[in-house]
């Protein structure tokens, strides 16, 4: 195993657990819930299930991002060990927390120029971010250097497919995603939009797909569509849902019988709590590798 750090923020939404199993550092992002704050710690402090719970109660939910200060807190104490760091930081299309994390790299060099920092972009969200970090750890543990498995994150990055679909338009209305008449319309007849991450790491609608169950069906032929060998895939594939467990794996069940190749079993997490700000309950989302994301 090479001896760098590999690290991310809390925004890749799989388990604290997970991420301590595969060596991955994280940073945590912060949310504020009715004007209280909390770390955005992978559901340690507030469980998923109560975080929901209040946001369909009526809490008021805020995200905040990290800060230089923070980042270089961060970083002195790996630093410090006379170890290097490979960054990867959740989409800069979606945050710019990766702005602050440079701005920390650029001020830890100068105080140890004898260490390197290298911050990449992952141009993914949530357990796509994940399932990339996991990829990332599986390469360094192969020995892959700092270097060679940031070009190589960098070179791969839009290879990583996420796919999303929500059957509560409450709180993209809320959040000004969705207008109030759209959200309304959708809610009588049961719209579930369809979305995914483009080339530039941003959330984009796609489709406006109607029952439920059709788009639970529809979001499973994205792999038929694009993975890697098609129906042959044999790949990992991760979902994450918000308060949604029944919808997420019906989504995996559907998956496990039409790709029987795949690498293990489909790993069901929660949205996390940065991300499930903006969303609300009644989001699942589906990752997989793929052919190259395009517009």
């Amino acid at each position: 195993m090479q001896d760098y750090v590999l690290s991310c923020c809390s925004t890749v939404d799989i388990s604290h657990e997970h991420l301590v199993a595969r060596n991955i550092s994280y940073i945590c992002f912060h949310f504020f819930m009715d004007g209280v704050e909390y770390i955005d710690d992978l559901g340690r402090s507030m469980p998923f299930n109560e975080f929901y719970a209040a946001m369909v109660n009526g809490a008021d939910t805020k995200t905040s991002q990290i800060s230089v200060g923070e980042y270089t807190k961060y970083f002195e104490k790996f630093l410090e060990q006379g170890k290097d760091i490979l960054h990867i930081s959740l989409s800069s299309g979606l945050s710019g927390s990766i702005q602050s994390a440079r701005n920390a790299a650029k001020a830890c060099a100068q105080k140890y120029p004898e260490r390197k920092i290298r911050i990449v972009d992952s141009l993914a969200a949530a357990s796509g971010y994940g399932l990339l970090m996991d990829k990332a750890a599986d390469l360094r543990d192969e020995g892959m250097g700092l270097d060679e498995l940031g070009d190589w994150v960098e070179a791969n990055r839009l290879k990583m497919h996420h796919w999303f679909f929500s059957s509560d338009l409450t709180f993209f209305v809320k959040g000004g995603r969705v207008s109030k008449t759209a959200g309304a319309i959708g809610g009588i007849l049961g719209i579930c939009p369809l979305l995914n991450v483009d080339v530039n790491g941003k959330l984009v609608p796609r489709e406006k797909v109607r029952p439920k169950k059709r788009v639970i069906n529809r979001i499973v032929e994205m792999i038929k569509q694009y993975a890697d060998d098609r129906l042959d895939y044999s790949g990992k594939c991760y979902i994450c849902h918000s308060a949604c467990p029944e919808d997420a794996q019906a989504v995996a069940d559907l998956v496990k019988a039409s790709f029987p190749k795949l690498d293990g079993d489909v790993l069901i997490n929660s949205i996390g709590t940065t991300i499930g700000s903006h969303t609300g309950p009644g989001t699942v989302a589906l990752f997989f590798w793929g052919d190259e994301r395009n517009n």
